[in-house]
């Protein structure tokens, strides 16, 4: 049998794994979503750039369409894009350290059955 010791730090290795999982999880969520802000941005702004000045161009808010100048449109949209690429650059940052927090885990987890290998048998036998 694993002695107590062996246990508690394989379960508490385990637990920094799942909760290191959860987060790179939630933060390629928000990657996602803030590409698909970025690429309706950028559609959006191709759009109102082929039209001409005097267009008019209404902004939508909830169910109600208001009517605002096409610059002022043009802003809206290209201050979206530039956030949505900071947000993204942000977020990678994150998701490169969380993937080396999980690489450093999973090396404690085989450091740690390395040293104790009644562990592993035990785990192991737990999991069939």
């Amino acid at each position: 049998m694993a002695d107590e010791a062996s246990r508690t730090a394989f379960m508490e290795i385990q637990g920094r794994m799942i909760e290191a999982t959860g987060k790179l999880k939630q933060v390629q969520a928000q990657m996602r979503n803030k590409e698909g802000e970025k690429k309706r941005a950028f559609l959006t702004l191709e759009e109102l750039r082929q039209m001409s000045d005097d267009t008019n161009t209404y902004k939508s808010i909830g169910r109600t369409f208001i009517l605002e100048p096409k610059p002022v449109l043009v802003a809206e949209q290209e201050k979206k894009f530039t956030d949505s690429e900071s947000a993204i650059a942000s977020l990678q940052t994150s998701k490169e350290y969380l993937e080396k927090q999980m690489v450093e885990i999973e090396n404690n987890l085989k450091e740690l059955l390395q040293q104790d290998p009644g562990l592993a048998r035990q785990i192991m036998s737990l999991s069939v």
